[in-house]
């Protein structure tokens, strides 16, 4: 059997500590990129919430419709990343986990179940547990589909030799 070795830069010694880092990109830019998109996504969160407040025997329609286009979102976001924008290193970070990770808001939702529970609207706690997960995997299911057609429909330009992304 043949092994198969990956392409080393013979300059970089990446037996030591100095060699992995250069080898390995800072995980700052990252990391700054995705608080800046959490900041973004909990504020508009935030706001839709305070817009649309309920009491906690209600249905929480803010909650429930902030998860669904979160996740719908999420679903284009994945298929754009895939198939349009894939060199793009700090885009899913802060796109994906940022934005929509702080837009949406699974905790909450919990804790509106919880708190209609003990309310006494076990019902309306059963519906919304329901109707949110079933909304949301439906939600990324189709804005990946229509996202990944919609793509694969628009007219191909070819790009020229060592053009940048």
């Amino acid at each position: 059997m043949e092994s198969v070795t990956n392409p080393v830069d013979p300059d970089v010694d990446v037996c030591g500590p100095a060699g992995r880092r250069e080898v390995r990109p800072s995980p700052w830019p990252v990391l700054a990129v995705i608080s800046a998109g959490g900041v973004l996504g909990a504020l508009a969160r935030y706001g839709l919430q305070q817009a649309f407040p309920h009491r906690a025997e209600q249905f929480g329609f803010a909650t429930f419709g902030i998860n669904a286009a979160g996740c719908l979102l999420i679903g284009v976001l994945m298929a754009l990343i895939t198939e349009l924008w894939p060199g793009r290193r700090l885009l899913r970070p802060f796109l994906g986990v940022g934005v929509l990770g702080g837009f949406t808001t699974f905790s909450t939702y919990v804790v509106d179940i919880q708190q209609a529970l003990a309310a006494g609207a076990a019902r309306t706690a059963l519906a919304y547990l329901a109707a949110t997960v079933l909304a949301a995997l439906l939600a990324v299911w189709t804005g990946a589909t229509l996202t990944a057609r919609a793509l694969q429909r628009r007219p191909r330009t070819p790009r020229k030799a060592g053009a940048a992304r």
